[in-house]
Parts: C-alpha cells; sequence; structure tokens
C-alpha cells in the first residue's frame, strides 16, 4: 500500500486513559524504523499539546510537540482570525490556556463576546449550560472545540461535548461552528505539518465520524480500530464503509505492509 504518512488519532487509539493499547507501542516503534512520517491528530481538550506529549512518551511513544495538532490550538487559530479582540467565555474540563495563547478569556458575568465550548466534565452543571443558551438565544456566537458524543476512559464510556451542544443548538436555533474533528480544517493543517496530499495519507482513529468520515471527505483513507470508544453496529451502517478495519492500531505495520 502506499501511504506516505499517517494522521492518528490519541485516545483510545495508542492510549485508554493513559495505558497503551496492548501492542500499539512495538507497532510505533516499527513504524518509526521505517521512518513513516506520523501527525498526532486529537479532540483531547483537557490537556495543553505540551502536556499531551508528555504523557505520550511517558507511555511508550516517543513523539515532540510539533507533531501534534490539538483542537484548542486550532480553535485559538479560529478565534484570532474571526473574531480579534473578542472576550471569550471558554466553558470545559482541564486548563488548556497554553495552547489558546492570547485569546482573552473572561467569566459569564463578564459579557462575553463568544461562548467556547472545550470539553465536557463537572463544569457542565444546569446553571452554566443554561447560561449558554441564554447567551446564544441573545445572538452570542458559540464555536466548540469539537463535538464528540462520548469518549473512552478506564473507566468506561463518558458523555462528551457534542451530547450537551446538541441540546443548546436545538433549543437556542442556532449552529455552533465545530473546530476540531471532523472539520475540514483540522485534518487540513495536520496534512500540512505532513506535507502529503490527502490521496498519500491514511487517518487511524477510533471514531467512525469524527476520525474516519471526517477524513474521507477531505480525500484521506480512513482506517478505523477496534479499541477505544468503537461499536460494533458502525460496520453495518449503511451510509459508510471505512477503508480499512483492523483490530488495534498494532496492526497498522502490516497494513503498510512494513516488515
Amino acid at each position: 500500500m502506499e501511504t506516505r504518512g499517517l494522521l492518528v488519532d490519541i485516545d483510545g487509539v495508542l492510549t485508554v486513559g493513559q495505558k497503551p493499547v496492548p501492542g500499539a507501542t512495538a507497532a510505533f516503534r516499527r513504524l518509526r524504523e521505517a521512518e513513516v512520517p506520523m501527525v498526532f491528530l486529537t479532540n483531547t481538550t483537557a490537556s495543553t499539546r505540551s502536556s499531551v506529549a508528555l504523557m505520550l512518551n511517558d507511555a511508550g511513544f516517543p513523539v515532540d510537540a510539533v507533531e501534534i495538532v490539538t483542537a484548542p490550538i486550532m480553535t485559538a487559530v479560529y478565534l484570532h482570525r474571526n473574531y480579534p479582540r473578542a472576550r471569550c467565555l471558554v466553558v470545559g474540563s482541564g486548563d488548556v490556556s497554553a495552547d489558546l495563547g492570547s485569546v482573552t478569556v473572561v467569566d459569564a458575568d463578564e459579557h462575553p463576546d463568544v461562548v467556547v465550548f472545550g470539553g465536557a466534565g463537572p463544569e457542565f452543571t444546569y446553571e452554566t449550560l443554561n447560561l449558554v443558551f441564554r447567551l446564544a438565544v441573545a445572538g452570542t456566537p458559540v464555536v466548540a472545540m469539537h463535538r464528540n458524543l462520548f469518549w473512552a476512559t478506564q473507566d468506561g464510556l463518558q458523555l462528551d461535548t457534542g451530547a450537551f451542544l446538541n441540546a443548546i443548538e436545538h433549543a437556542a436555533g442556532i449552529e455552533a461552528v465545530v473546530i476540531g474533528k471532523p472539520a475540514q480544517a483540522c485534518f487540513e493543517a495536520a496534512l500540512d505539518v505532513l506535507g502529503v496530499e490527502p490521496g498519500l495519507a491514511l487517518m487511524v482513529g477510533d471514531d467512525l465520524d469524527s476520525d474516519v468520515l471526517g477524513a474521507q471527505a477531505v480525500g484521506i483513507a480512513g482506517v478505523l480500530v477496534r479499541t477505544g470508544k468503537y461499536r460494533p453496529e458502525w460496520t453495518s451502517r449503511g451510509d459508510t464503509t471505512p477503508d480499512h478495519i483492523i483490530d488495534s492500531f498494532a496492526d497498522v505495520p502490516d497494513l503498510l505492509e512494513i516488515r
């Protein structure tokens, strides 16, 4: 198979929680030895890019922070381009201020110009979501770092931002701007880091919609792994078919015919 670069999801593909998926570190070493370029494309919003790089290195995946494309970094680019000097209310779990850079973050009582959704967590209370609803009804733009419905942890599946964002959109009659996967700009940014054309790249992920369909929409082949948030019923959906379905990231070198 002619492939000159890999886009790789992290949560559920390389790791679950902070533990490596069985066989993933050995596969990673084989790919590095074969000099296959890789970019790690993640909707993670609970950690900064440098923290993600540190976690991966500790888990046995030696990567550099510049190889990681995160949703908060892409969100900062979008906000600076479309809402320069905007006062942003950021609702989410975890501190990603380092990746947001010079974006101005304010509290709810400081009259925000934009609402930014990060990853779901304890911060997504009724009071907070109702406040976001009222702001949205009043015309405040809503920007989401991603719209994942759920994600895989060591304790099982957990609801994520998309489940709440869908409710806000429906109730307020709005459509939020979504930055992370499956947004086209997110994949294009990763391709720029790789320096390859879409037809020569593979996206390896555990989410049919965000990873596989998002990649296929921009001409990147989508590889679905049966780890993380993978659901068996996805393989029988009639609206799409992954280019490849494999048991785990451990099978990627064989898929690429790397010996």
